[in-house]
């Protein structure tokens, strides 16, 4: 488990803009009290945002995320991480930045739901 410790330490240091603008609204527990940790270890996977006690995962994504190989692949990583009980939302950089609010509501709407 100490590579998946360090590589989610990595990512921490290298998140990108919409990573970091997204954590500036969840650290905290900023919204609606629930905590949140961010780059952090699930299976062997290492995910952009996660609310353990809420069991819901955030995922960021990217344009590299559109491609065919890479849609199959997010579906293979959600599967594993609904395996461990865990509701995946995937959210796009382009949300973050142009509707955070809107991204905001739909986390904690989700987690409202359990």
């Amino acid at each position: 488990m100490d590579k998946f410790k360090s590589r989610a330490r990595a990512l921490r240091d290298s998140q990108t803009s919409a990573e970091a603008r997204l954590w500036q609204a969840l650290r905290n527990r900023r919204l609606a009290r629930w905590k949140f940790r961010r780059q952090h270890p699930i299976d062997r996977f290492v995910v952009d945002f996660v609310s353990l006690d809420g069991k819901l995962v955030v995922e960021v994504d990217g344009m590299t995320h559109s491609s065919p190989s890479e849609v199959k692949r997010d579906k293979t990583r959600s599967r594993v991480l609904e395996a461990c009980g865990f509701l995946v939302v995937r959210v796009s950089n382009t949300d973050v930045y142009e509707n955070l609010e809107g991204v905001l509501e739909l986390i904690e709407g989700t987690l409202r739901l359990d």
